[in-house]
């Protein structure tokens, strides 16, 4: 029988909402249910959110919060309350996290605990890395919310798990999707400046 503190991320996930009792619930809600793997949960929730069309730049700027307190050394997330009360659709969420799920579980098979970390500089390496993803998340850049949710994804299983070879591989996807966006940039500069000459004047 499975304990409060084993129990698979992908089963908390989809049973996060069954005690929704109206069409939409706050972020506060949703950090509420998540228990004492607050962070990792955190982080894990709003890179699904991010996914949806729209949210990327709410979330991004969400994201910033936990990780600050992840690099402040904090046990639990604490959200403001103009934040807390933000309100995210059941239904849209519901649906998210039924596509989700089941590509969560294939990956838990995977991901366990193995080559331990002193996981207090984890935490804080881990808040570092999760500020800068959030940070490009509100970029406008076309499809620039998925690289970086992705990389959130696998950065909060790994620290959830305390696998050390899954953290060791999202640090790299990580740092590939810091690189993707930064050359997407890049690039969309070097676009308005090839159309607009006179912005190098």
């Amino acid at each position: 029988m499975e304990t409060p503190t084993n129990i698979p991320t992908s089963v908390r996930l989809s049973k996060m909402l069954d005690r929704a009792e109206d069409s939409e619930v706050s972020i506060g809600w949703l950090v509420e249910q998540l228990g004492r793997r607050s962070f990792g949960l955190t982080f894990l929730v709003m890179a699904v959110v991010a996914l949806l069309p729209g949210a990327s730049t709410i979330v991004g700027l969400l994201v910033a919060w936990p990780a600050v307190q992840m690099v402040l050394g904090h046990d639990v997330v604490m959200l403001p309350r103009l934040i807390a009360r933000r309100m995210v659709g059941v239904d849209r969420l519901a649906r998210l996290i039924g596509i989700v799920t089941p590509r969560l579980a294939w990956i838990e098979r995977l991901i366990r605990p193995r080559w331990p970390l002193p996981f207090e500089t984890a935490k804080r390496l881990t808040g570092i890395v999760m500020l800068f993803l959030g940070l490009t998340m509100t970029l406008p850049v076309p499809l620039g919310n998925v690289p970086p949710a992705l990389a959130i994804m696998l950065l909060a299983l790994a620290y959830l798990e305390e696998d050390g070879i899954a953290f060791l591989i999202a640090m790299i996807a990580a740092l590939a999707s810091l690189a993707i966006t930064a050359a997407m940039v890049w690039g969309t500069v070097e676009t308005i400046d090839l159309i607009d000459p006179a912005r190098r004047r």
